[in-house]
């Protein structure tokens, strides 16, 4: 397996992610909601998060309504949080921040 493919225990991921939590399952999985100004924010935001996924070949679930866009990250092909988890969430952060209410 290689390195971006070695499962990290969640609450180590955590540790490093203060603004996301354990996904709301028993799968080990990131979780994140996000609420932006409006629809136009939420989506624009979702799509420069789709080119960075693509690139990295590591998709997100997610879901939008409207101004909110809840999001879980995990590494199907290993069984857990892996470095892609973690890399996707570092980035989601930074494009993020300070265009959340």
């Amino acid at each position: 397996m290689t390195a971006a493919l070695e499962k990290i225990e969640v609450e180590a991921a955590l540790a490093q992610l203060p603004l996301w939590s354990k996904a709301d399952d028993a799968r080990p999985a990131l979780y994140r909601k996000l609420v932006f100004a409006d629809f136009n924010a939420a989506f624009g935001f979702m799509s420069r998060v789709a080119i960075q996924a693509e690139k990295a070949d590591h998709h997100p679930e997610w879901s939008n309504v409207w101004n909110r866009v809840e999001i879980v990250l995990t590494t199907h092909d290993a069984g857990g949080v892996t470095q892609r988890d973690l890399d996707l969430a570092r980035f989601i952060d930074a494009i993020s921040e300070g265009q959340c209410q």
